[in-house]
């Protein structure tokens, strides 16, 4: 009885689950129409593609078995806080340890402790494997610990950012809807193509995890050269599946952030704002940048509430430069530091005025000049091209690479005037154009309201 009332209970906790898997599964495999661009690259890609189904089967399975037993239930909310915090320890001593090992084989002019070098020469057993094998076998060990200790770790990420939610008024019946999942796991690499004339997202296909630098390289070469168009083969740091896939870090604020973001997406899904964000740019921008809202505030208010030694402090407003034109040039301050952000906005509006003149290659010579320009400040940009723009872009909820769009400062607009974040989403949940968030917006009260400040 006992195990069967277990069983119970947890097939009714995840009807909503299935349903969400089930439509985002729909979402995903949409398959181009044959002969097209799409269906071309689908199948030239056709062994590089990520496998969701595998993926889904079992990271939901995990999920279940360890649902069955929830041991968190019976811990205190300190002793979660500190089991949390010691896994995050671990991942970063893990990360520590991966670089150590990966330089030690970089100083040796060797790709990895595979033991083979650039041309795949064995190397020797001595240099560096046998330096690097207290390392390893510590990192071996960490690793272990690490799985042991991840379900229980994502177990209580999950109802602590739920328990934000909630207060924020995200649940039905005392249960966040729908219920959070996340799971640390290698994220698949995305590929973004968008015409070269015009920055637009225009496909896009999930490809396996772990292709080097050449091989992305290859894969953009043979689709820029078969359709003319520019393409991307970027990393991601989370995906909405279901749970969704997180990017492994040790960073508590980076966690709770991405796992609020990402279930955004869950609770957007079968809403207009959701289920449509693959119709066009402007809904898929929407969407990301009231995720990226969404995550911000999450994440922040999970930290300050359970982990508010790390929470990061709010940068305070500067005062409002003056115009003085009697400053003498060699007593002026040193130039400010360089803006990432604003360089990047810079680079976008510039690049959208040559497109928009048909000047293409034009603008891709200016957008390879400026990645040299980030490269030299520390931004490793491998490639700055209108797939780069029609990706980043989408993510408008701070200026950057999204440019003069519109639709950014439109999305924070509502947010400033919006009561609170359960009705900031509410709002735009059925939002899918620029038009309809404008409709919006002149709804809303013209003073800013509290939910950018609580």
């Amino acid at each position: 009885m006992r195990v069967s009332g277990l069983l119970e209970g947890a097939l009714r906790h995840w009807k909503p689950v299935v349903l969400l898997v089930a439509l985002l599964l729909v979402l995903s495999v949409d398959s181009p129409p044959p002969g097209s661009m799409e269906a071309r690259v689908d199948r030239e890609l056709t062994g590089l593609q990520f496998d969701f189904f595998s993926w889904e089967a079992g990271a939901l399975w995990r999920k279940l078995s360890h649902g069955l037993l929830s041991p968190q239930r019976w811990m205190t909310e300190e002793a979660r806080r500190a089991f949390v915090l010691d896994y995050l320890a671990l991942v970063g001593e893990a990360q520590r340890l991966d670089g150590e090992i990966r330089q030690a084989y970089v100083a040796a002019g060797m790709t990895g402790p595979d033991g083979a070098g650039p041309d795949g020469a064995d190397a020797d057993s001595s240099d560096p494997n046998l330096e690097t094998s207290e390392l390893q076998a510590r990192r071996r060990e960490v690793r272990r610990e690490i799985r042991a200790r991840q379900p229980l770790a994502e177990a209580i990420l999950e109802e602590q950012v739920a328990h934000v939610l909630a207060d924020e008024g995200f649940d039905w019946l005392g249960q966040t809807m729908p219920p959070v999942k996340m799971h640390f796991t290698p994220l698949p690499q995305l590929l973004i193509i968008s015409p070269r004339d015009r920055i637009e997202r225009t496909y896009q296909l999930n490809l396996v995890h772990g292709l080097s630098t050449a091989e992305r390289e290859a894969i953009e070469a043979e689709i820029d050269e078969t359709f003319d168009v520019s393409s991307l083969v970027t990393g991601i740091g989370g995906l909405s599946a279901y749970p969704s896939m997180l990017l492994e870090s040790s960073s508590i604020n980076w966690v709770t952030e991405v796992t609020a973001h990402e279930w955004t997406h869950h609770y957007l899904t079968p809403r207009p704002l959701g289920w449509h964000y693959l119709s066009s740019g402007e809904t898929r921008t929407i969407n990301e940048t009231v995720a990226s809202i969404m995550g911000n505030e999450v994440g922040r208010r999970v930290v300050a509430r359970y982990y508010p030694e790390y929470l990061p402090e709010e940068p305070e407003p500067g005062p409002e430069p003056e115009d003085d034109e009697e400053d003498d040039p060699e007593e002026t301050a040193e130039p400010p530091a360089f803006d990432f952000r604003q360089e990047m906005r810079t680079t976008r509006v510039r690049v959208d005025e040559l497109l928009a003149e048909g000047r293409i290659e034009e603008a891709e010579r200016y957008m390879e000049e400026r990645r040299q320009v980030f490269v030299r400040q520390g931004y490793a940009i491998r490639k700055l091209n209108q797939a780069y723009f029609a990706f980043h872009g989408a993510y408008a909820d701070q200026p950057g690479a999204a440019g003069e769009d519109p639709i950014g400062p439109a999305v924070r607009e509502a947010f400033a005037r919006s009561p609170d974040l359960r009705t900031f989403v509410s709002r735009l949940a059925g939002v899918t154009t620029l038009e309809e968030l404008e409709e919006v917006l002149e709804t809303l009260p013209a003073e800013p309201s509290a939910a950018a400040a609580s």
